[in-house]
């Protein structure tokens, strides 16, 4: 069914209330803007597969209605993205939803199976990715593309029992859903633009004084991406706002000469970003920011590392997950971080994902023990 009025929306959504699972996917144009646009939703729950248009049907609420119900589950592949269309278009939190590509991660296939990895697996059906890179937002929308959207779904919904039998005999279905839970979590939290400027790889090379003006720029240029809807690089480049943040030029002519700085930066955004200079200048009785320290660079990092890695492969065979699926680099840094009480980790217990959750209990007191007892 392609659903293009709101009677139309209802009539189906109503429908889907009855469900107990939905396979549901979204196709989205995300090239030039912060937020990506909602250009098709696809949902089918065995019986209906419906394609609802939301560039003809803009008031969504039926179907915002349906993610928000805990009594039916939604199963979406890969939904990182889906999820900030969720949040974006409609402000709207999904409740009782599981993430197939975490599922097979769970069942050893690697933490990315994309999916028609998935449906490879469990059929004999090649998916067309042909239209992958389609734009959405065309109307009218091809057969092509439609019949490509409703695929998504008609293949998903299928295999769903596989799936879920799958996981429930290897023991990981709860595991699966509350790292499901923790990725909505995740991208419905806040933003703390004031923490923006740690995501700049080349943070560490500035002092307090520097940081605080890069927090200054970071904070400007995220807010200039929410008004302007357009990526933050299309704002200003990283390496522009770290070299103004360690130079602190008096004017525009001035950022010109510094090594790093983009000259349509300063075309565009220049006035700008002396303003914020200047008012970071001008700032008293602030605190600073910390000097950020490089975790690699801590006293025998590399040898620890070493050693909660080559700890974690050998939990892996016992679990039959993988070394990623229990702890990724990123996972392992985050809690060497926290346990070396380095760059505040300290203070963020609950962003520690080896101490948190299913890998707590599972691994995360023997591995705090292990360290306490290993690396004194």
């Amino acid at each position: 069914m392609y659903i293009e009025d709101s009677e139309q929306l209802h009539l189906v959504c109503q429908r889907y209330a009855q469900a107990n699972v939905l396979a549901i996917d979204t196709e989205f144009v995300r090239t030039r803007t912060l937020y990506p646009k909602l250009g098709l939703i696809q949902i089918n729950d065995g019986n209906t597969l419906a394609l609802i248009d939301p560039v003809a049907v803009p008031d969504l609420t039926p179907f915002w209605q349906i993610l928000e119900d805990p009594k039916i589950q939604k199963v979406l592949h890969a939904c990182s993205e889906d999820l900030e269309v969720f949040l974006t278009a409609g402000n709207c939190r999904p409740v009782n939803l599981i993430d197939s590509q975490i599922i097979m991660a769970f069942l050893g296939h690697g933490i990315s199976m994309g999916y028609a990895a998935m449906i490879s697996h469990y059929t004999d059906i090649e998916v067309d990715k042909s239209e992958s890179r389609t734009d959405w937002m065309k109307r009218p929308l091809t057969q092509n593309q439609l019949t490509y959207a409703a695929a998504d779904v008609e293949h998903l919904f299928n295999i769903l029992p596989l799936l879920f039998a799958d996981i429930e005999k290897a023991g990981w279905l709860a595991a699966a859903q509350e790292e499901s839970d923790v990725m909505v979590e995740r991208k419905f939290s806040d933003i703390d633009e004031s923490q923006l400027y740690l995501n700049l790889k080349m943070a560490w090379r500035l002092n307090p004084t520097q940081l605080y003006r890069l927090q200054q720029l970071t904070i400007w240029r995220y807010q200039q991406a929410k008004i302007k809807d357009r990526p933050i690089g299309f704002i200003a480049k990283d390496h522009t706002l770290l070299a103004l943040a360690q130079i602190n030029p008096s004017n525009v002519g001035a950022m010109s000469g510094i090594e790093g700085v983009e000259a349509l930066d300063i075309r565009h955004k220049g006035n700008a970003m002396l303003t914020v200079l200047k008012r970071a200048g001008e700032a008293e009785n602030i605190e600073l920011p910390p000097q950020i320290i490089r975790l690699d660079e801590y006293p025998g990092y590399k040898q620890n590392f070493k050693k909660v890695k080559n700890y974690i492969t050998e939990l892996s065979t016992q679990t039959n997950l993988l070394p990623e699926n229990l702890a990724s680099k990123k996972q392992i840094n985050q809690f060497l971080s926290w346990y070396f009480k380095i760059n505040g980790a300290e203070n963020q217990p609950q962003m520690v994902d080896i101490m948190r959750g299913w890998r707590k209990p599972l691994f995360g007191e023997k591995l705090l023990a292990f360290v306490e007892n290993d690396f004194q």
